[in-house]
């Protein structure tokens, strides 16, 4: 049997989008904390940065199967490595996780350096792992490769540092604070200090 078909973004993180919206619509009518206002807004502001993250690097999905289907095994996809072919290519990968950095202090308890590198090297290793995982059920194409993790990893590093260099100036301290969702490592309550 012969399969070649897409599964587009759309299909799949569109409604996602929407049925996020809704429970925070729902949650900020309650006037739930961390859901009403600038928060909601912050909220739905990271669930589209995902959605698109992932509309680029995961989907289309295409499902090929029969002669179609790609004939490489799967662990010829994946490039172990590194920096073997690392040039200009990796800077949209850089870009694409600098706005992950940004929201790293601004939604999650993750500071210092070393984590955020790490949960930047975490989320592109899910990336690299889904895309792999696609290749081996749906024979689409897609490949691995050690380098888009260094690149996104660095790019989460930057956006990371960028709101830690933010936070040291009085005004845009005052807007980053104002938004960062309770509890985050950006969020200062009005006698504490900033822990980030």
């Amino acid at each position: 049997m012969n399969v070649n078909f897409d599964i587009p973004p759309l299909y799949v993180l569109g409604p996602g989008l929407i049925a996020f919206a809704a429970a925070t619509a729902v949650r900020a009518r309650r006037s739930q904390p961390g859901w009403t206002g600038r928060h909601a807004g912050v909220r739905i502001a990271a669930a589209v940065y995902a959605a698109a993250v992932l509309s680029i690097t995961v989907f289309p999905i295409t499902v090929t199967w029969g002669e179609y289907a790609s004939q490489t095994p799967w662990y010829n996809q994946i490039n172990f490595i590194p920096l073997i072919t690392f040039d200009v290519t990796a800077v949209p990968n850089v870009i694409m996780f600098v706005p992950f950095g940004m929201l790293l202090p601004l939604i999650s308890r993750v500071s210092g350096v070393l984590r955020a590198t790490a949960v930047s090297l975490l989320a592109s290793l899910s990336i690299e792992l889904a895309q792999l995982l696609s290749y081996v059920l749906f024979n689409n194409g897609r490949a691995c490769d050690v380098n888009d993790l260094l690149a996104n990893a660095l790019g989460g590093l930057i956006g990371w540092l960028l709101v830690r260099a933010a936070l040291g100036r009085p005004s845009p301290a005052a807007l980053l604070r104002d938004i960062a969702l309770p509890g985050s490592a950006a969020y200062v309550r009005r006698t504490a200090v900033a822990p980030v």
